[in-house]
């Protein structure tokens, strides 16, 4: 037996190595097809740009070159213009030279009236009113380029400076209250990084992320910080894969190396195939429906693609079966019947302490909330037994709000929340109940378990939703803290 038992080890060892060369092998090929992509993009983009560059000093070209041929046809017309009028001059001028000649050699008895003419006629003559001042120039220097600089410019053109690869600090990183913080760090000092962007994407996987996953990556951009939060999430795998990668203006850095970070919760879901038949399931919803109207078996929902497989989030790769959670099906006992509006969670708790929360309508006429075994019978409602402990509200004729076990209850004098927060530790055995918006504490039963509990829940008249997924508040931790050392005046029913 020791042998075989070794060798099972050896074959899990080469199993698990097997698949992550697999991995690596997949995790090369899509490297070497993304080198040739990326490749041919960035020659595109390089053709592109020099394209748009060379259309640019065309555009240019023809510009400067439209300028010259204006300026020049401009000075030639002025010129031209200039050089008419001059030659008209001239020959005016040289025909009243031809004049006063002609009236020397007159006789005398003309020549006073010819001379009178001839001192007019020069007065008005067109020489004596000319400018001899060209009016352009014809130097064109002011037309002149110099692209030295530009050409340096050209000259030291390069590609873009790529920012360094971030690394992820897990010292300063943290799970808790289902929120995830997550710190890193860069190796160089650079003033050029303009944000960062972060991806994360859930998985069942413990360990470096592999290269085949089913889960997408969920992008955070514009991060200005070292340092970012996501709150608000559902753990409904039991691990988290996180890269991030720096960006300056024009271009982003490579990745991080991935870190994997366990998102420990509690995830159940609930046992349609079970439930009292005037319930109707939904996820995590139920509704009481008065004709008793049939509900959905799990089975044939995932069958017919309208189940929890009709999601990408809810596909088969991303619910892993736990070992506490009941076999599909009735898992050995009856539908629930009679007047046990009831519908149980389908994982097992028998360790640790595990939360989670219920809203309910509050136009319900009654809701119950709480654990039972799994013997608890068909016919029997929680807290009426000893199988089974529960908050219960009553809204029909008159309102109560009240902790119930073994048929014993015990008037509770809180306001009552529409939101409900459940804390079992299983092996203290405490069963505590919480506003869950003001983690205020309802009530704590002080137990001795049996045998592992489940999840359980009631309604007449009306409908609730559970959230499950969820972490122990760091507030009910610390609340727990305090009511395992000191007795609590509500621990126990009267």
């Amino acid at each position: 037996m020791g042998d075989q038992e070794a060798l099972r080890k050896i074959i899990t060892t080469l199993a698990v190595k097997n698949e992550e060369i697999q991995n690596f092998i997949y995790s090369l090929k899509q490297m070497m097809q993304n080198v040739e992509a990326n490749s041919s993009r960035a020659q595109e983009d390089l053709e592109g740009e020099f394209q748009s560059l060379y259309a640019l000093l065309d555009e240019l070209k023809d510009e400067m070159l439209m300028k010259i041929k204006q300026d020049r046809a401009s000075r030639t017309y002025e010129l031209q213009a200039q050089l008419a009028a001059c030659a008209k001059a001239l020959e005016s001028s040289e025909e009243l030279l031809e004049a006063a000649n002609q009236a020397l050699g007159s006789n005398h008895h003309d020549f006073p009236q010819a001379a009178k003419q001839i001192k007019d006629s020069v007065t008005m003559a067109p020489a004596f009113r000319l400018s001899l001042k060209a009016k352009v120039s014809d130097n064109m220097s002011h037309l002149m380029v110099d692209f030295a600089q530009e050409r340096r410019l050209l000259q030291a053109l390069a590609f873009l400076p790529v920012p360094s690869t971030p690394e992820i600090d897990l010292a300063e990183s943290l799970v808790a209250d289902n929120c995830v913080t997550l710190a890193w760090r860069m190796p160089d000092e650079d003033s050029k990084i303009d944000h960062y962007v972060l991806e994360y994407r859930r998985t069942n996987f413990e360990g470096p992320p592999r290269a085949k996953e089913d889960q997408p990556w969920m992008v955070v951009e514009g991060i200005k910080g070292t340092e970012y939060t996501l709150s608000g999430l559902k753990f409904d795998m039991k691990y988290m894969n996180f890269r991030v990668r720096a960006c300056n203006k024009a271009v982003a850095g490579e990745f991080s190396e991935p870190v994997t970070l366990e998102t420990r919760a509690f995830m159940f879901r609930l046992d349609a195939s079970t439930c009292h038949q005037n319930l109707r399931v939904e996820e995590l919803s139920v509704e009481w429906d008065a004709t008793g109207g049939k509900v959905q078996d799990v089975k044939a929902r995932e069958k017919d693609g309208k189940g929890r497989t009709a999601s990408p989030a809810n596909s088969p790769a991303r619910v892993v079966q736990s070992p506490k959670r009941m076999p599909s099906g009735r898992g050995g006992r009856d539908r629930f019947t009679a007047e046990s509006y009831t519908v149980l969670g389908d994982t097992l708790i028998d360790g640790d302490d595990h939360y989670w929360e219920v809203r309910y309508d509050r136009d319900s006429k009654a809701f119950g909330v709480g654990v039972a075994y799994r013997s608890l019978g068909k016919f029997d409602q929680l807290g009426k037994t000893s199988a089974s402990w529960c908050l219960h509200l009553n809204n029909w004729l008159q309102v109560s709000f009240s902790a119930k076990h073994a048929n014993k209850a015990k008037v509770l004098d809180v306001p009552v929340p529409d939101c409900i927060g459940v804390y079992c530790n299983f092996h203290e055995g405490f069963l505590s109940f919480y506003n869950a918006r003001t983690k205020q504490l309802l009530h704590t039963f002080k137990a001795k378990f049996t045998q592992p509990v489940l999840p359980a829940f009631t309604v007449w008249c009306g409908s609730f939703h559970v959230s499950s997924g969820l972490q122990v508040p760091s507030a009910v931790k610390c609340l727990q803290k305090r009511n395992s050392t000191a007795s609590s005046s509500n621990a126990s029913l009267p």
